[in-house]
């Protein structure tokens, strides 16, 4: 039982869980609400990261927890279709194949994703599984599944028909390599060096004066429509509705007056594109001003507004070009290296142009208002709290949600367009048809939208549409709202805030009571894990070399709300270290029962130190089950490991190892061994969530029972309290503790017996005297003054304890010893001291240098001081 679990034996334990169907939720019969956990769907080409360690790890401790409390609990798995992201795997392979998505015909396509996903997809899950993971299996849907795409159907054409759906023509965040509009969340902003342009634009009615302007990107010029300054910049008060000219056209356009301008920022003057700039657009709507285009879809110049010179190049090249060009007018005033954020694709890894197009949006407003009210109602409660207020400041000033991508995997939109483009929303052609008839009065043919819906707009019912909606099923019934959303805090706006939105839109009630955000994982520096800076860790890894209750065990400890993890394998091996010792303290127990063989013991405890591990094991019950409750799984572990290491193991199973020597009384061994299994049976259900693999490993071992799930949460034990068994160990165990810290602090052999005097009388003498002086090397125990001469003074109960040392040590040796020992600490903290105190340091050194040297510092006098005082026990 010391040995750890190898993987092929977690596997079958896990395999055992599912053939007995552990985490299978039957159909319900009865209408009694049950909780329920929605797993954050993966991506179908996902792989298992760290992030996802975590989530699963929480959601996984939160499920046994309920079902250990005796509730029906389901957890609901599956997978996104990941349109983006599944779409450019399948093209990379086409193209290792020589061929291209074009080439094979939009139906051929998607039916290749479709073969893609059944042969390699979804090696998540499997994955997933190897955490310990006991999601229902049996029940996991796909995004893209007929049941939830039906939901999406019906959801489109509803919100369609309430004219909440609609089709404008708008900025998008474009990824020019996969030609399609993808979302805030799909693009990463990245600092780099880039520069600040400063350029001359003529003004039309005084040819020798210029309005200088500053840019980052002067390859969209040609969609210039205006140049905007600050209405209140007095450098420019003369020039509003005035027009300049742009350099290499032959357009006019007008100078504006916008409070968007910063007066502070470049030469306040701002050249804006509406067609390509987010603030832009806004100010050519404040304006009324042309939106002009001037890239085609792959980010290269296009379009009549653009010089034949200048056709066809990409960003670099017209950049350059556009340059030179302006230098050789005497047109370019200087140029500025400057920090800028570039926004580069998340899977194309392309700079995102901001691209007016034709796109379908939800307007949120309506939706939102909803979902303010019921977070603020407390239908739905943040944790941590301070969570709400990110959510509200974003569906406050929510904008309309662009739910159109340009691609061929995913959601087809479900609209059908007539002869003269009137758009038909409907579940099927049949459908459309029939609206069509209906409107043109005749049959007409129908041309059925290209575009594919938002992967998000799939993800935002999936609380719902999982349990069977549209349709009445029993599991929608009883299982919905669900019980706990645990996610990170990156989709609160993508994912989150829509799923309560349309949860409340469809089906009239929150999807969650509660929202549960946890932190990153980053590595032990504090810096986000990437591939990149060689800083990133595998979980598949760590459960190799660790296990699964390991990893676990190091992610749950350090899981406190609010506060990213700063994780590193050091704890991993932590959290298998603490196993071993809990391994090895089952193994101890069943030994004593071997040993003891069949007794009869008395149901009540007799011994003080058997009364008193109950009364700890009963107190830790309440306080870590509301630690449970309030989701501070952190606390709950941190509670649970230092009541079985420190308690049961270092002390109790220390103490009571005299209890079964071969003299002992065999009843009292028996009493002895039933209190260790009650409280081992106790840590074992306590530990359950966190460590599934090792607790019911330990479990089966020593009590012979399966499936530790089904077992009961433990509750407080009735008849435990005993204030003098309390008193009496905690005395005992102080004292043992600094008798053993004196006798190291002076290299006193550990085998070796000395002299006990104290300077009265306790209970600890009478009552547990043997103990005492087994465990703390005591050979007699006196309560008298001590001889003369050199002795440890212990300091201890409110009384001093003296421990003659005549022949216990080498005094002049030991003398010696103590003062290099003291003079290195001295030395150390001068040095420490000088450099902490010199304000060059502390002002320009890492805080974690600083804090490094600080904490040096305070172990060095603490050692100075303590090898002072041994020293001073010597004289």
């Amino acid at each position: 039982m010391t040995q750890p679990a190898s993987l092929s034996q977690t596997k079958a334990r896990y395999e055992a869980w599912l053939k007995a169907g552990v985490f299978s939720v039957p159909v319900p019969t009865d209408k009694k609400h049950r909780p329920s956990i929605m797993m954050p769907p993966p991506n179908v080409t996902g792989s298992l990261h760290m992030g996802h360690a975590l989530n699963l790890t929480l959601q996984d401790v939160l499920y046994r927890f309920l079902r250990m409390q005796g509730h029906e609990v389901l957890w609901q798995p599956g997978m996104d279709h990941a349109g983006i992201a599944t779409q450019m795997v399948v093209e990379r392979q086409l193209e290792k194949e020589g061929s291209s998505r074009k080439a094979l015909g939009r139906e051929a396509f998607v039916e290749r994703v479709w073969s893609w996903k059944e042969e390699s997809g979804g090696q998540i899950l499997d994955q997933q599984k190897t955490l310990g993971v006991c999601a229902d299996w049996d029940r996991a849907r796909f995004t893209m599944d007929e049941g939830l795409s039906k939901a999406v159907r019906e959801v489109f054409v509803r919100l369609f028909d309430e004219g909440l759906i609609y089709k404008d023509e708008k900025l998008v965040n474009w990824d020019t390599v996969f030609q399609t509009a993808i979302s805030d969340v799909e693009v990463n902003n990245e600092v780099r060096q880039g520069k600040f342009y400063y350029f001359r634009y003529p003004l039309v009615d005084a040819p020798d004066r210029y309005l200088v302007i500053a840019t980052t990107r002067p390859e969209t010029m040609f969609g210039d429509v205006a140049v905007a300054v600050h209405p209140e910049d007095e450098r420019y008060q003369d020039l509003i509705g005035k027009m300049v000219r742009l350099p290499l056209t032959d357009r006019e356009i007008p100078i504006v007056a916008d409070t968007y301008c910063d007066p502070e920022k470049g030469t306040g003057a701002v050249k804006i594109t509406p067609a390509h700039d987010f603030n832009d657009f806004e100010v050519g709507q404040r304006h009324s001003l042309e939106r002009i285009t001037v890239m085609d879809p792959q980010g290269k110049l296009a379009g009549s507004f653009v010089p034949e010179a200048f056709q066809g190049l990409a960003q670099m090249p017209a950049r350059e070009k556009i340059i030179a060009a302006l230098e050789g007018l005497g047109l370019l005033e200087k140029i500025e290296d400057k920090e800028i954020t570039v926004p580069l694709g998340e899977r194309s890894g392309a700079v995102v142009e901001p691209r007016l197009t034709p796109q379908w949006f939800v307007n949120m407003k309506p939706l939102a208002e909803k979902a303010l009210k019921a977070v603020a109602d407390g239908e739905t409660v943040f944790l941590p709290e301070n969570w709400t207020k990110v959510y509200n400041d974003w569906l406050e000033n929510i904008e309309p949600w662009c739910i159109s991508r340009q691609l061929w995997w995913g959601h087809q939109i479900p609209i059908w367009y007539g002869p003269d483009q009137t758009a038909f929303a409907a579940q099927s052609l049949e459908e459309a048809s029939e609206k069509a008839k209906a409107h043109y009065g005749k049959t007409v043919e129908l041309v059925q939208e290209e575009d594919v819906l938002d992967t998000w707009f799939s993800s935002a019912l999936w609380p719902f549409s999982t349990l069977g909606w549209p349709e009445k099923t029993p599991e929608l019934d009883v299982f919905y709202p669900t019980h706990t959303l645990i996610t990170g805090f990156d989709i609160i706006f993508f994912w989150v805030a829509r799923m309560i939105m349309m949860g409340l839109h469809f089906t009239g009630k929150v999807p969650f009571k509660t929202v549960y955000i946890h932190a990153l994982v980053l590595d032990e520096k504090g810096q986000k894990m990437s591939k990149s800076k060689g800083n990133a860790q595998n979980p598949l890894d760590l459960i190799g070399e660790y296990g699964p209750d390991a990893l676990r065990y190091a992610l749950a400890i350090n899981a406190t709300p609010g506060r990213d993890v700063r994780f590193s394998p050091a704890q991993v091996e932590q959290g298998r270290n603490f196993i071993t010792k809990l391994r090895n303290a089952a193994r101890f127990v069943t030994l004593q029962r071997e040993k003891a063989g069949e007794q009869q013991a008395s149901q009540t405890p007799t011994h003080f130190l058997n009364k008193w591990i109950l009364q700890e094991c009963s107190a830790l019950i309440p306080s870590l089950t509301k630690q449970m409750e309030a989701y501070r799984y952190d606390l709950a572990l941190q509670a649970l490991q230092q009541f079985t290491r420190d308690l049961f193991c270092d002390w109790y199973l220390e103490l009571t190892k005299p209890l079964f020597e071969e003299s002992a009384d065999p009843m009292l061994k028996a009493e002895t061994i039933g209190t260790m299994e009650q409280v081992l049976q106790i840590i074992l259900r306590l530990f359950h969530p966190f460590c599934p693999f090792a607790s019911e490993e330990i479990w089966e071992g020593v009590f012979e029972a399966q499936f530790l799930i089904y077992e009961k949460w433990p509750e407080v034990l009735s008849g435990a309290s005993d204030d003098e068994s309390q008193q009496l160990a905690q005395d005992l165990i102080a004292l043992i503790s600094a008798i053993r810290t004196a006798r190291g602090e002076l290299s006193v052999p550990p085998k070796a017996l000395a002299p006990l005097y104290a300077s009265a009388d306790h209970p600890l003498f009478e009552k547990a005297g043997p103990l005492l002086k087994k465990l703390a090397r005591i050979s007699e125990i006196h309560v008298t003054s001590a001889p003369a001469g050199a002795a440890l003074q212990v300091q201890a109960l409110e009384q001093n304890f003296v421990i003659p040392l005549e022949g216990l040590i080498d005094i002049g040796a030991e003398k010696q010893r103590l003062e290099k020992v003291i003079a290195k600490a001295e030395k150390e903290i001068k040095g420490l001291s000088a450099k902490l105190s010199n304000k060059t340091f502390t002002e320009n050194a890492p805080a974690a240098v600083i804090e490094k040297n600080t904490t040096r510092l305070a172990e060095e006098q603490a050692r100075s001081k303590a090898a002072a005082q041994a020293l001073q026990s010597l004289s």
